[in-house]
């Protein structure tokens, strides 16, 4: 891996505020020659500490979601095809493998408290669940991900 120094970290981080953002305003935020940029860029690419952009929502369609951290625990030799079921599942959004007394950390966005609740049941009832724990997000305090 390439090793970041601190311009690459700022540049990361205006990056992943707005990665639509022209590189002249990137230079001119930090102080460098566009060309710099564009080459840091690049380089950040190849290297795969960029691996791709993408699309976050904006602030109307966050508003109307509803999201919520469930914690699963799955029986052994189960895990694959609960991945897969997960996969599968589009109000899914992240799964992570966790320490602790459960397996998997899984964020929802759903459109309605009642989507949630059908949701978990099918969370509950897939082969090989074990338990679930669930905690629906109120409100976000800190989010570097979001767009301003």
């Amino acid at each position: 891996m390439t090793p970041l120094d601190d311009t690459d970290r700022q540049l990361l981080s205006l990056l992943q505020a707005n990665a639509r953002e022209g590189t002249a305003n990137l230079a001119r935020k930090l102080g460098l020659a566009r060309t710099t940029v564009v080459a840091r860029i690049a380089r950040l690419e190849r290297s795969g500490v960029v691996a791709g952009y993408g699309v976050r929502l904006g602030p109307q369609l966050e508003a109307l979601a509803v999201r919520a951290w469930c914690s699963l625990s799955v029986l052994p030799r189960t895990a694959p095809a609960v991945l897969r079921a997960l996969q599968a599942m589009p109000e899914v959004e992240e799964v992570s493998a966790v320490s602790g007394p459960f397996d998997y950390l899984v964020f929802l966005r759903c459109t309605s408290h009642e989507q949630l609740d059908t949701l978990l049941d099918r969370l509950g009832q897939l082969d090989g669940v074990h338990q679930t724990q669930t905690s629906i997000v109120l409100s976000r305090k800190i989010d570097r991900r979001s767009v301003g």
